[in-house]
């Protein structure tokens, strides 16, 4: 008998494999998590996001509905991302050129008073 997960993912959302989701944390309706994603304590994910792989969130973020996140992207602790914002990890992107290899790593720090 496998323990019961110390978090919640509502049916709807898709969680792949080999993904760490931390004590507390909630995704709610019709979000995707993909592979390599680790995710902090105490993190709330509102409906319909998208977290791609190998994304890195700290503990307390709280993310609003319809937020893109891609790879290449660390968030720190307590770091608030609002409704429908999207991350994108190549400068000037093109459907018809392939920049995988030009992934930019970004860093969200929490703002300190």
């Amino acid at each position: 008998m496998q323990p019961t997960p110390k978090f919640f993912v509502h049916e709807s959302s898709i969680i792949d494999s080999n993904v760490h989701i931390g004590e507390g944390s909630k995704i709610w309706h019709f979000s995707h998590i993909l592979s390599g994603t680790v995710i902090g304590r105490d993190c709330s994910f509102g409906q319909n996001c998208v977290v791609g792989a190998d994304v890195h969130i700290g503990n307390g973020v709280k993310v609003q509905n319809n937020v893109s996140i891609y790879k290449g992207i660390t968030i720190e602790d307590e770091v608030f991302l609002g409704p429908s914002m999207v991350f994108t990890n190549v400068i000037n992107p093109r459907a018809f050129i392939t920049r995988k290899e030009e992934f930019k790593p970004t860093l969200l720090k929490k703002a300190h008073p």
